[in-house]
């Protein structure tokens, strides 16, 4: 039998001003599903990973994740929203690490002010998670001590801390290095055999090939192109994803 889905978009609508980020885009993630989403800048892939999270209105349509809805409706959703964020992490392109808090207070700070658990139990589940992504040295580390690639495993390991269902990663690698990637990279393909939820905003075409099970294509606001990273990447269908890939791979 087909797992329901862990995360539901029906025809989510979202315009800022007079342009339309999002148009009518509907698709459903299973759980444990790892889901790749690539296409041109400015396609409306952050901006769904931000509507899936609650952190942006949307204007049209619905989000569903378990048993919350987000609609355009501002008063049920914002409580739907805050309910959503502790079962979906969220990974950001810039780290947006406290500064003053090091690599085990960062990941603490939401287990504790957030779910409510002591300090102890949060600073315990902090270093398992912070020897997980291979920062088992770097405990008292401060954000400024550390690399980039550093940074963002603390940032990962952050949003475990919150132990949610799903996690989504907007660009996580686009400011690394070509070696700090695969640091960041490898975290996230140890989170696969785990069975976490993965939802990625990427440009890392081998990264997409190599650990999703979908790989979905968006631009313009709507999705072109949806299926198996073996079909979407070597045998598109559609001249839009065709024309993408090109440009990406040369």
């Amino acid at each position: 039998m087909t797992q329901p889905a862990i995360v539901e978009l029906r025809d989510v609508t979202k315009r800022y001003h007079d342009k339309t980020i999002l148009d009518a885009v509907s698709i459903a993630i299973r759980p444990g599903e790892i889901t790749a989403m690539i296409g041109p800048s400015g396609g409306g892939k952050s901006t769904l990973l931000r509507s899936i999270n609650g952190l942006n209105t949307i204007d049209g349509g619905e989000v569903i994740v378990g048993e919350n809805r987000i609609t355009q409706n501002a008063t049920q959703s914002n409580d739907a929203a805050r309910r959503i964020r502790r079962t979906v992490g969220m990974v950001f392109q810039d780290f947006q690490l406290f500064p003053h808090l090091t690599a085990l207070g960062n990941v603490c700070e939401a287990p504790i002010r957030v779910a409510g658990k002591s300090r102890r139990e949060a600073e315990s589940r902090g270093r398992e998670l912070l020897k997980q992504v291979g920062l088992g040295e770097r405990f008292d580390h401060y954000p400024s001590q550390l690399s980039g690639g550093q940074k963002q495993r603390v940032a990962i390991a952050r949003a475990l801390a919150m132990d949610p269902q799903v996690l989504l990663c907007d660009e996580i690698t686009c400011a690394l290095d070509p070696e700090l990637k695969h640091e960041v990279l490898d975290v996230l393909e140890d989170l696969r055999r785990e069975g976490l939820t993965l939802i990625m905003v990427t440009h890392e075409i081998g990264f997409a090939r190599r650990a999703a099970d979908r790989v979905v294509v968006l631009a313009g606001g709507k999705i072109v192109e949806d299926g198996p990273p073996a079909q979407v990447l070597d045998a598109p269908q559609t001249e839009r994803t065709q024309r993408f890939l090109q440009n990406v791979l040369g």
